[in-house]
């Protein structure tokens, strides 16, 4: 196995932690430790050598879409900055080829928890659809776990084989 698959695995793991880190921290606690968003943007220069053909300007180019619709959904307080942050971070993996591709898999993740989130309390689920979505459900949809698997999946499936 040549040395540059090697490198990618290890980085592969090494991210898949640090992600998994991350979505107990958002579970638990809905926050994410600014150490692990820098260890995940500071992983991505080895991986940019580990021949994924991911191109840096590609990479920045979908960290600043990212970045710029994470803040809006912000602003509009739908995200919290902690995901705001990882989604940018994370988007580096993916690279404008595949961008489109992990911003659906991160909805889809996202609607699922959402799903299981309301299945789970069924009675409170109730009052919020009576309500018309304006009571308060608690403690929201913890995003960087749908953040996180989406991530996993690009780099999982890098030719996007998985659908």
């Amino acid at each position: 196995m040549p040395a540059a698959e090697i490198l990618r695995w290890l980085l592969i793991l090494l991210l898949s932690i640090l992600l998994a880190v991350v979505s107990v921290s958002d579970i638990r606690d809905r926050r994410i430790p600014n150490w692990t968003v820098l260890a995940v943007a500071a992983l991505f220069v080895p991986w940019i050598f580990a021949g994924t053909q991911v191109s840096v300007l590609s990479s920045l180019e979908a960290a600043l879409i990212c970045f710029a619709i994470s803040c809006g959904l912000y602003a509009f307080r739908t995200l919290g900055a902690g995901d705001s942050k990882l989604l940018t971070v994370t988007a580096l993996f993916a690279g404008m080829p595949r961008l489109l591709y992990f911003l659906v898999l991160v909805a889809l993740a996202g609607g699922a928890i959402a799903l299981v989130s309301l299945l789970a309390r069924p009675a409170r689920a109730a009052v919020m659809f009576h309500m018309r979505g304006k009571g308060d459900f608690g403690r929201g949809v913890p995003y960087g776990v749908a953040i996180a698997i989406a991530a996993v999946v690009i780099l999982l499936f890098p030719q996007n084989k998985l659908i």
